[in-house]
């Protein structure tokens, strides 16, 4: 079932949140981070050398910020501005790019919730998902045409994200003393979904979350915020906000990453926030393996001292495990682990 449209919801100026909305007292929002709060790394991909920094960030963090990355920042500012179009349009020009639900929980197009189970607490969120790789997957058709530019913008932005991740699974690779084509090569034939997610302003911004805590089920996930910021990673038990760079992309390394690396990097567990007064808007590139595809620890990686910790597991069985349960911080690749 479809959950109502959060931003109708929003605009319509309810003063207490529907009750599908609110969070448990223990995955609620706590109190806002100190300025002087830790933050995640940033690393220069114009440096000679990245792969200490990116080592280190992978090692403890499982998240980061590239900077000179090569993509445009016009095109970065284009992808925002057509998403803040698209959710400013009138309903009646939304509703005709609506999710078709009976494909799927992650159906392309127009909606509001992804998760199948009905007991599950929404998220203050609406989205449209693209599928853009492999091209095959591509539909223009079902994306807005009432707004300039719309399909060529996604189009060559699925284009830069998809050679950013490869340059980036390059140099994680190399971090592990692997060969640079290895975690793409691992990975294989990418499947690759853009979801432009808006986070309306929200009356009980305490009580709900725009995303719940999980860690993302595929390799690579590159994501970019506007001026508001709420997105949080977790780090020691504790949520480190991300503060947004304009031009910056964070990075946020996925379930499959950690499986292949034999938990040498770690998953990062992140969600995000909303807040009274602002709405907010986020895009997030997802780089995942095809759904036969078996997934399994690098063999290069595991010694006598150091034996697989996960087992091996089709893509597609953990992608309907991951929708089927919910995400729920990392349970779903925890599943994996050898007792």
């Amino acid at each position: 079932m479809e959950a109502q449209r959060v931003q109708i919801l929003s605009e319509s100026g309810v003063a207490n949140l529907p009750p599908s909305y609110i969070q448990p007292p223990s995955l609620r929002p706590q109190s806002s981070p100190s300025p002087s709060a830790p933050s995640i790394p940033t690393i220069d991909l114009s440096s000679p050398d990245p792969i200490p920094l990116l080592r280190r960030a992978c090692s403890h963090w499982g998240a980061f910020h590239v900077i000179n990355h090569g993509v445009p920042p016009a095109l970065l500012q284009q992808i925002r501005s057509i998403g803040l179009q698209f959710f400013g349009s009138p309903m009646e020009d939304k509703a005709r790019y609506a999710c078709d639900l009976t494909v799927g929980p992650a159906a392309q197009g127009y909606g509001s919730r992804m998760l199948a189970k009905d007991d599950t607490v929404l998220d203050w969120r609406d989205y449209f998902d693209h599928h853009t790789l492999p091209e095959e997957r591509r539909d223009p058709t079902k994306w807005p045409d009432f707004i300039p530019n719309y399909r060529e913008v996604v189009t060559q932005y699925s284009k830069e994200m998809l050679h950013l991740a490869n340059r980036l699974l390059s140099i994680i690779s190399q971090s592990l003393t692997l060969p640079p084509s290895y975690l793409e090569d691992a990975v294989g034939d990418v499947y690759q979904n853009i979801t432009v997610s808006f986070y309306p302003s929200c009356p009980r911004p305490d009580l709900a979350l725009g995303l719940q805590a999980h860690s993302d089920m595929g390799a690579i996930t590159l994501l970019i915020q506007d001026d508001v910021g709420g997105l949080e990673v977790l780090k020691d038990d504790k949520w480190v906000l991300v503060q947004p760079l304009t031009e910056a992309i964070v990075v946020i390394l996925a379930d499959m990453t950690e499986v292949i690396t034999n938990g040498t990097y770690k998953s990062a567990v992140h969600r995000a926030l909303v807040n009274a007064n602002r709405a907010r808007l986020s895009v997030a590139t997802f780089y995942d393996p095809s759904k036969t595809r078996n997934i399994y620890p690098a063999p290069e990686l595991i010694t006598a001292e150091n034996p697989a910790k996960y087992r091996e597991v089709i893509y597609g069985d953990f992608v309907k495990s991951w929708y089927g349960q919910g995400p729920e911080g990392k349970r779903n690749i925890d599943a994996l682990l050898i007792q």
